[in-house]
């Protein structure tokens, strides 16, 4: 993996519940009712008080009382003479006055504070974003693919889930992975996780019109990204490929050759199963050549079983000529040891 000194479990942001305004005014609006509420018990009690300016308590003074009663502990020039009054100044309003500045303290910390320190902390993680891998879309193939890769060593904190799903996002976030509450779909979200930088992109959107759509958003911010994609229809995985995607994966087509393969044999679709995961007996790589391996077979490389060599952009097995010599800048795809557990076994639908 690159560089990447992301702290597992950092929260790039959620989206709020409610809007903020809608927030500041639910909060306002409790506060003002509270008040509002002292207010007209004072006015019901009003004979309780004592104005020592005109002797006479008038509705504005009521108000003015019930203001600065709130929110000091009053300037003496109207006070409470009665016993009920005194009683009400201790038993309701000295509660509703630490409630209001409760509320005001807790707003200033919510939108002023809080919210000023968490725009910092996610620049401070913005800024450390390079060589990360994005899962946009965090549904059962998402899931499962960053379990995969942290099973195989990938840091969590080198993952960052976008989704709009907030139990999909605690999902993410109890794996240790960044997570951002965004739309995947614009651009303004992508940029905010640096998907230039990104090592890959991994979509799976739940809608194929959805999960391309994204495709093209990277490709269009991130030309050299490598961007993997799930699409559900064989018809658009061409238009998948042509929206950028580099890998194309069909997970009911995949499940076909499975099935597919278990009618010709009782133990091709476990192996292949085996395979793929991390987990199994056996694990397919894929590597860089090495510079002790360069103008050797491929037969004769030394950690597994070469099957497949890319040069130029191009596959080629281990039958063909070119495989006869590996040359510096080849891929090559190594059937190797994995650590001997048990592989995970799809559930029946």
């Amino acid at each position: 993996m690159a560089d990447s000194d992301i702290k597992p479990r950092a929260l790039l942001k959620r989206a709020a519940r409610l809007p903020v305004l809608a927030d500041v005014a639910l909060r306002l609006g409790f506060a003002f009712f509270l008040i509002g509420l002292v207010i007209l018990i004072h006015w019901l009690d009003r004979a309780g008080l004592k104005d020592n300016y005109d002797n006479e308590i008038s509705f504005l003074d009521v108000v003015y009382f019930t203001m600065i009663s709130v929110t000091t502990t009053g300037f003496g020039d109207i006070a409470p003479v009665s016993d009920r009054s005194r009683l009400i100044e201790s038993v309701i309003v000295t509660p509703v006055r630490i409630a209001v500045i409760f509320i005001f303290v807790g707003t200033a910390y919510s939108f002023v504070l809080k919210r000023t320190w968490e725009k910092w902390q996610m620049s401070r993680i913005q800024q450390r974003l390079t060589g990360h891998i994005v899962v946009l879309g965090f549904g059962t193939s998402n899931t499962e693919a960053v379990r995969e890769l942290i099973s195989r060593g990938t840091e969590p904190g080198c993952i960052v889930v976008i989704d709009q799903h907030e139990p999909s996002l605690a999902r993410a976030e109890a794996m240790g992975c960044n997570v951002l509450n965004a739309d995947a779909t614009r651009d303004e979200t992508l940029r905010d996780v640096h998907i230039d930088r990104a090592c890959s992109a991994i979509v799976s959107a739940g809608r194929d019109d959805t999960s391309i759509l994204i495709v093209l958003t990277i490709r269009h911010l991130a030309p050299d990204v490598p961007i993997s994609v799930v699409v559900r229809a064989a018809d658009n995985e061409l238009l998948a490929r042509q929206a950028g995607a580099n890998t194309v994966i069909n997970p009911v087509s995949f499940a076909g050759l499975l099935l597919a393969g278990s009618c010709q044999g009782p133990h091709i679709s476990s192996y292949l199963a085996d395979l793929a995961s991390s987990s199994g007996r056996v694990v397919l790589i894929e590597r860089m050549v090495r510079p002790e391996e360069v103008g050797l077979p491929l037969k004769d490389i030394k950690d597994g079983v070469g099957v497949r060599i890319y040069r130029d952009g191009k596959p080629y097995g281990f039958w063909d000529d070119e495989s006869a010599s590996l040359s510096a800048g080849d891929l090559v795809v190594v059937i190797t040891q994995g650590d001997g557990r048990p592989p995970v076994t799809m559930a029946n639908d």
